[in-house]
């Protein structure tokens, strides 16, 4: 059987894509690897690319040199985590407390690991997750 060997990219649809990148650019370091109005494609650690659409600008397909882009949106606010060393919570603590990025609330979980969760400039739940959240981390 064939296998799935990770999960590369999530999206996110942003009220404004600069905005949201900059946001994502000055807390976590990600850099850059296309932006435009439409979109901006981030490069989060290993293989995974945080992906900020323009609400609304992804609602028709789009004909790229290679294929098509089938269309597609979200609503509300979306929910993701990234994963961080045990050793960093307080660290993470203190990074957003120095931005001013409130804690919305702060877990600590049955397999021994722990969350922060926190809000994105569109609101999105942003979770920083140590492992032992789950059994597979």
């Amino acid at each position: 059987m064939s296998r799935v060997t990770g999960m590369l990219e999530t999206a996110l649809h942003v009220d404004d894509v600069d905005r949201s990148a900059n946001f994502y650019e000055d807390l976590f370091g990600f850099r850059r690897m296309v932006s435009n109005e439409r979109v901006c494609a981030l490069d989060v650690p290993g293989p995974h690319v945080l992906l900020l659409f323009k609400r609304g600008g992804t609602l028709e397909p789009l004909c790229i040199e290679g294929g098509i882009i089938p269309p597609h949106n979200s609503e509300g606010h979306l929910h993701f985590a990234f994963s961080i060393g045990r050793d960093a919570v307080e660290s993470w603590v203190a990074r957003l407390a120095e931005r001013k990025i409130p804690i919305e609330s702060r877990v600590r979980w049955d397999l021994g690991g722990e969350s922060l969760y926190f809000r994105d400039p569109d609101m999105h739940l942003v979770e920083l997750a140590t492992p032992g959240i789950w059994p597979n981390f």
